[in-house]
């Protein structure tokens, strides 16, 4: 069974119970941010407010406000009249964001690269490991499981960065651009080719380069980006 993503919360009716910690807001927004990446709730569908608050067993003035804060993190629009839906991404944010992505990917090579022996070692340990489960899952030609791996293996890269900004820019980025990929995870998506991008980046930060390490990750975003393109439009392809 493929482990949820790295920055998922998985909800639950225990959660609910206990909010000593923790406003009843957040956990409504927990909640549906949790439908929004699994495909639950989908690109463009509208969110009844009513009826998650019955299925939470909340009031209305929670839902209002975890939607809100969804809303201001880019993953749903509120439309006058209309009510709230998930956000569908058009072609140019998509574009914007994986240009960002590849700036702070790069970044995060950087400085992984340049960590104590010891820290680079314990996140080889991780990475070698994170290729392993990709190969595995192209091997069984598993799109899914090989797409929440490769989320993690980037997502080990910047929390081993040690730089909060860094995590919080890149969580909000990735979780966007979720949207953008919830209607192709069934496809393949050059999983050889990026495994071999993977591994390219492995072998240098092994060695402690970090010009080519900022390098290898600021390019694997950018082929990634082309790919997920000829994905959509196969008419781009080469």
């Amino acid at each position: 069974m493929t482990a949820p993503l790295p920055w998922l919360t998985e909800s639950s009716a225990d959660r609910f119970n206990d909010v000593r910690d923790t406003s009843l807001a957040k956990l409504v927004r927990d909640d549906m941010l949790a439908l929004i990446l699994k495909g639950v709730l989908t690109p463009g569908q509208r969110i009844n407010e009513p009826d998650v608050a019955s299925r939470l067993q909340v009031s209305r003035v929670p839902v209002r406000e975890a939607l809100r804060e969804l809303e201001s993190s880019g993953l749903v629009i509120s439309r006058k009249h209309s009510g709230v839906f998930v956000r569908q991404l058009d072609a140019t944010e998509i574009q914007d964001l994986y240009q960002m992505r590849g700036l702070l990917d790069g970044f995060a090579g950087r400085r992984v690269a340049q960590l104590p022996m010891a820290q680079r070692e314990a996140l080889l340990v991780l990475l070698d490991t994170s290729v392993h489960v990709m190969q595995q899952a192209a091997t069984e030609q598993d799109v899914q499981r090989y797409y929440a791996e490769n989320l993690r293996f980037h997502w080990a890269m910047v929390e081993a960065a040690g730089n909060r900004q860094l995590s919080d820019s890149y969580r909000g980025i990735v979780q966007k651009l979720h949207l953008s990929r919830l209607k192709n995870l069934s496809q393949d998506v050059g999983m050889q080719v990026s495994i071999a991008e993977h591994e390219e980046i492995v072998q240098a930060l092994r060695r402690a380069d970090v010009v080519r390490c900022e390098a290898l990750m600021a390019r694997h975003v950018g082929d990634a980006y082309e790919r997920l393109l000829s994905t959509i439009n196969p008419e781009t392809k080469s």
